[in-house]
């Protein structure tokens, strides 16, 4: 039984040593990944065009940034991806840590979005239903949203620049724990605020009108986008100290396919559908425009 064991790990890790060797596979799964990002990147700017042709006359909303920074996302690792043979092999290598790592970024920036909305409605609803409650001002929230992503954006870049006038593999680990741990906060903050709007509804009257829907559309939500950046701080974590499951080199396409698949396509694709919905013609109290 021991040696059927090891007979089978030794031919499974031989195909996988296989596959990450072969050119027409490391060619196949990025293409693919490049046509999966260009699909979503497609999905989420003819949803932005029909935002716009529905409610134009109220500038940049939350749901119009939100859908136009998922158009870029996926656009601009859609043509990294069909340039994977250039992106990988750049040298310095910090090159290619850049255009790997920045929509990394920007992803966090987009559905943290989401995070922002949530929390500007639960502080809402709370000083309206408690008028004893003390809330955060829209305001602050906001601010405190944009100061996160300044601080997070000037580290990151620090961490480039150090790296492209010293090549240290120390600093190259630093960044990528620093990826690990931005991941984990933008799942806490779904966590979070996910989990207190949940809540929130859930206290709401039975007959309440989209109740359920909004319940839904909260909680799933809210499960998806924890889970992709729980993986995400998972996958980046471990290839900060183990080189075997590096993210960024060419001849990892198959834990390339999963990483990408299950931390960004699939969560947009979902959360796109999900949030699918047009908003009213007549704006609500609850899609403003970001001023």
């Amino acid at each position: 039984m021991m040696e059927e064991l090891s007979l089978a790990a030794g031919r499974l890790s031989s195909w996988w040593d296989e596959i990450n060797e072969s050119d027409r596979w490391q060619d196949g799964v990025f293409y693919f990944l490049c046509a999966a990002y260009a699909l979503v990147s497609s999905v989420a700017l003819v949803q932005l065009i029909r935002i716009q042709l529905r409610v134009p006359e109220y500038g940049w909303t939350t749901q119009k940034v939100f859908h136009f920074m998922n158009f870029i996302v996926n656009g601009v690792r859609a043509v990294e991806f069909g340039f994977h043979a250039q992106v990988f092999l750049f040298r310095p290598r910090v090159f290619t840590l850049t255009l790997l790592d920045l929509p990394g970024l920007l992803f966090f920036s987009t559905y943290t979005l989401l995070v922002l909305f949530w929390a500007e409605i639960y502080h809402q609803a709370n000083i309206f239903f408690n008028s004893q409650a003390r809330s955060l001002p829209t305001n602050k929230l906001r601010t405190a949203y944009i100061c996160v992503n300044i601080v997070i954006y000037v580290i990151q870049v620090c961490l480039w620049i150090y790296l492209w006038i010293n090549d240290n593999s120390i600093i190259e680990l630093v960044g990528k724990i620093f990826i690990a741990a931005v991941s984990f906060i933008a799942a806490l903050g779904f966590l979070v605020y996910g989990g207190r709007l949940f809540l929130m509804l859930r206290r709401f009257p039975i007959e309440s009108k989209g109740r359920r829907k909004k319940l839904h559309e909260v909680g799933s939500v809210t499960a998806i986008c924890f889970t992709c950046f729980l993986i995400r701080c998972f996958m980046v974590g471990l290839s900060a100290f183990d080189a075997e499951a590096s993210l960024d080199v060419l001849d990892h396409p198959i834990l390339d396919l999963i990483y990408y698949m299950l931390t960004e396509i699939l969560p947009s694709a979902l959360v796109l559908y999900i949030l699918r919905k047009l908003p009213p013609k007549r704006v609500s109290a609850q899609y403003h425009p970001i001023r």
